[in-house]
C-alpha cells in the first residue's frame, strides 16, 4: 500500500475516493454526449485515468484525454501565485466540450490561468472538475462545476498529490497531523 508518513492521518480512503469519482462521473456523463478531459499534471494523473474509466462505465464513450502541466508550487507547499504552463495540450480543443481535471482547487491562480488560456482556443464549452477544494484559501474565484470534496486548509498528499515528490502512489489522501 505504500510507505506511511509519521503522524499521517487519512482524510479520504480509497473507497471514499472511488465512490465519489463514480458519483462525479454519473453527473458528468448526464451532461455530455462527447467530452475532452484535460488532466493537469502531475497531481491529477490518477484522477484523470479513474474518471475516464468511470465515464466509460457510465456510457460516455466519445471521450478524448490530453494533459497539461502547470507549475504553481515548485517544491514548496504554498502557491507562488504566478503559475506557469510547463507543457501544453497536443490535441486541438476548438468546438469541443472540455473538462479541466484538477486535483486541488486552492488559491485559484492556476485554474484561472488555464480557463483564460483554453477559452481563447474556442471550445464549445469549458468546465472544471476538482477532486478537492480549499474554499477558505481561494483568492481568485473560479467556477468549479464538479467538486469532489471540500477540505480544510491542510497540506494533503496521496492519490496523485505529492509531498516533496513522494506519496503520489498512495490510494488514499492523507495529511500530516501536527
Amino acid at each position: 500500500m505504500g510507505r506511511r508518513v509519521e503522524n499521517e492521518k487519512v482524510l479520504f480512503t480509497e473507497n471514499q475516493i472511488q465512490g465519489r469519482i463514480g458519483e462525479l462521473a454519473a453527473a458528468v456523463a448526464n451532461d455530455y454526449e462527447s467530452l475532452m478531459l484535460v488532466g493537469i499534471l502531475n497531481g491529477a494523473f490518477m484522477l484523470t485515468g479513474d474518471l475516464a474509466r468511470s465515464l466509460s462505465k457510465q456510457g460516455l464513450n466519445q471521450l478524448q484525454v490530453d494533459f497539461m502541466r502547470v507549475d504553481s508550487y515548485g517544491n514548496g507547499q504554498t502557491s507562488s501565485r504566478a503559475p506557469k504552463i510547463m507543457s501544453d495540450l497536443k490535441l486541438p480543443i476548438e468546438g469541443k466540450d472540455v473538462l479541466i481535471i484538477e486535483d486541488i482547487a486552492d488559491t485559484g491562480y492556476s485554474l484561472d490561468l488555464l480557463r483564460e488560456l483554453l477559452s481563447t482556443r474556442n471550445p464549445a464549452s469549458l468546465e472544471i472538475l476538482a477532486l478537492l477544494s480549499k474554499e477558505e484559501r481561494r483568492e481568485i474565484s473560479v467556477p468549479i462545476k464538479y467538486r469532489g470534496f471540500e477540505i480544510p486548509d491542510k497540506f494533503v498528499f496521496g492519490y496523485g498529490i505529492d509531498a516533496g515528490e513522494e506519496g503520489r502512489q498512495l490510494p488514499y489522501i492523507a495529511y500530516k497531523a501536527e
